[in-house]
């Protein structure tokens, strides 16, 4: 049966100063009055909300209105990473989505004269393995230019050039923090380029630049932007290494240094994916604003979120470097969110009544803890060269893991949950309940529930003080089926789960019921899973979390 969608799109939000948190509630709650199924956020606060907890900020309690109604919402977990409780999206009614790489990578590079190479990024043609000679645009003023533009390295005006030490070579061009602001484009340098008849542009990382991921940009001529500050300091050091210069008239007379592009075009495919992002933001969810840690898994997953072809309007004017093109590749958690959202369109098309907690849980149980080639996946741990620093990813990378289509569409069974269990648990929050009645009119009873308490997918616990009993409850939405239970316990800790064994019908729910006890002292996270494996086939895989473990050991005297 095919399968139609129809998109809406709210507008709160603006590139010049992005926008107030009044606007993104008017557009979620105008999105609830059209009954939309899902919302899709790829928006996140630019602060840590102030109060008694993160979860009362006026977009997680609007969120929590459309929750009410049984709208999916999916938020992007924020491009803050790789640091711990980085995280800009809080509150468990909410699935809050990472960014993963995927294996296919747009790349270019260069090779120097020296036979070094260096990666960079742009969708542009390469040289044909040409070498042209390298010019500095600060060495190729005209002699009538006075230099007073600080910023004339960006090449972002031709008239400050000569044509005759251009012509034929590559021009080399800063990239400052005034691209990522806007205030100098590649477009207007790409336009310098050409109308100096250079064979290409080479533009290397201001030094200040740090954590900003450049998207590969369309390039009409042979071009790379060298996204590493420590790479651009190789490239500029063999340039400089290579300039001949008269010493008595300290002038340049030769510029020695060659290289050619290889072109970015065409796509690659890695061997190891997915990855997670280094800007991919990161768990623990904080829970207030000092930072007391939430007993609520974030993020919830990872998607594809990196290099990702996105539909562009070509009259748009908020990137100049993609004006008159029809598709622009971003990277970022916003563009994973969607992917999200897309396939909680699908699981809702197949199962119409499922609860938002239903959607959430399908994608969680289901997701892949591997990479293609079967290792586990790995998560970057640094801005600069990221790739030389990772290491298996915790659930606080990438939750419960990387999304599985297909999987989700069968989970066998679903962790369920209401409105009215998310209003318990931010009723059993100390000194919450004039909060909540501001926010949603209702009074708040008596109520002890706490994060572990909600029927999550996930199991976190901030402070194991000796031991603790968690329990959760699945509902099987297949066949009848019979299920063994299985678990790694999170170091400095132990668990049992009962049962270990169960049947379960059609429709019929299991308690499960998990007894962590701390085995040592330690305030470093550790992390185990519980999994579920039904004689039908299905898999389910719950992620443990346990930060705090305390442990008394009493001897006699």
């Amino acid at each position: 049966m095919p399968f139609f969608c129809s998109i809406a799109v709210y507008k709160a939000l603006y590139k010049s100063f992005g926008g107030f948190a009044a606007d993104v509630v008017a557009a979620i709650d105008q999105a609830a009055q059209d009954r939309v199924d899902i919302i899709s956020l790829s928006i996140t606060p630019n602060r840590r909300p102030p109060g008694i907890a993160t979860f009362f900020n006026p977009i997680d309690m609007a969120l929590l209105s459309a929750i009410k109604l049984g709208i999916f919402v999916v938020q992007a977990a924020g491009n803050t990473g790789p640091s711990p409780k980085s995280i800009s999206s809080f509150s468990p009614w909410i699935f809050t989505v990472g960014a993963a790489a995927d294996d296919r990578v747009y790349s270019n590079s260069i090779v120097l004269g020296n036979n070094v190479t260096i990666p960079g990024v742009g969708l542009a043609p390469g040289t044909d393995n040409t070498m042209y000679t390298l010019v500095s645009a600060l060495h190729a003023l005209n002699d009538t230019t006075s230099v007073k533009d600080m910023y004339v390295g960006e090449c972002q005006d031709s008239n400050y050039f000569s044509q005759d030490i251009v012509q034929g070579n590559l021009l080399i061009c800063s990239y400052s923090i005034r691209f990522v602001l806007g205030l100098s484009t590649i477009k207007q340098a790409l336009e310098t380029a050409k109308n100096l008849s250079a064979a290409g542009v080479v533009f290397y990382m201001d030094p200040f630049v740090i954590g900003f991921q450049i998207n590969p940009v369309p390039m009409r001529l042979p071009g790379i932007i060298i996204p590493s500050p420590d790479d651009s300091k190789i490239l500029l050091q063999y340039y400089n290494s290579s300039l001949v210069r008269d010493e008595l008239a300290k002038k340049i007379v030769k510029f020695g240094a060659v290289a050619c592009i290889s072109g970015g075009i065409k796509a690659n495919f890695s061997h190891s994916a997915p990855k997670i992002m280094y800007y991919s933001a990161r768990g623990p969810d904080p829970e207030d604003s000092f930072l007391d840690d939430a007993e609520i898994l974030k993020p919830n997953i990872v998607a594809p979120g990196n290099f990702i072809w996105a539909a562009w309007s070509s009259r748009g004017t908020d990137s100049v470097e993609f004006q008159d093109e029809a598709f622009a590749m971003m990277s970022g958690t916003s563009m994973a969110a969607p992917h999200v959202a897309g396939l909680a369109a699908l699981i809702k098309q197949k199962f119409p009544t499922f609860s938002p907690s239903a959607v959430g849980s399908a994608l969680s149980t289901t997701a892949s803890l591997y990479e293609r080639n079967g290792g586990p996946i790995m998560a970057q741990r640094a801005y600069t060269n990221p790739d030389l620093n990772q290491s298996p990813a915790t659930a606080f990378d990438m939750g419960s893991g990387f999304v599985n289509a297909t999987a989700a569409l069968d989970p066998g069974l679903i962790f369920d949950m209401s409105y009215v269990d998310y209003m318990s648990f931010l009723c059993g929050i100390n000194g919450s309940a004039p909060i909540v009645l501001n926010y949603t009119g209702q009074s708040c009873g008596v109520s002890t529930m706490n994060g572990t308490d909600l029927n999550l997918p996930s199991i976190t616990i901030a402070k194991l003080n000796q031991s603790r009993m968690v329990q959760r409850t699945v509902t099987n939405i297949a066949c009848n089926e019979t299920y063994s239970v299985g678990w790694s316990a999170p170091y400095g800790a132990s668990i049992k789960v009962t049962p270990t064994h169960f049947f379960v019908a059609s429709g019929e729910k299991q308690v499960l019921s998990a007894f962590f006890n701390a085995t040592m002292n330690s305030s470093v996270a550790s992390f185990g899973r519980i999994g579920l494996f039904g004689n039908q086939g299905h898999i389910l895989s719950i992620p443990l979390s346990v930060i705090t473990k305390i442990s008394y050991n009493m001897t006699n005297n």
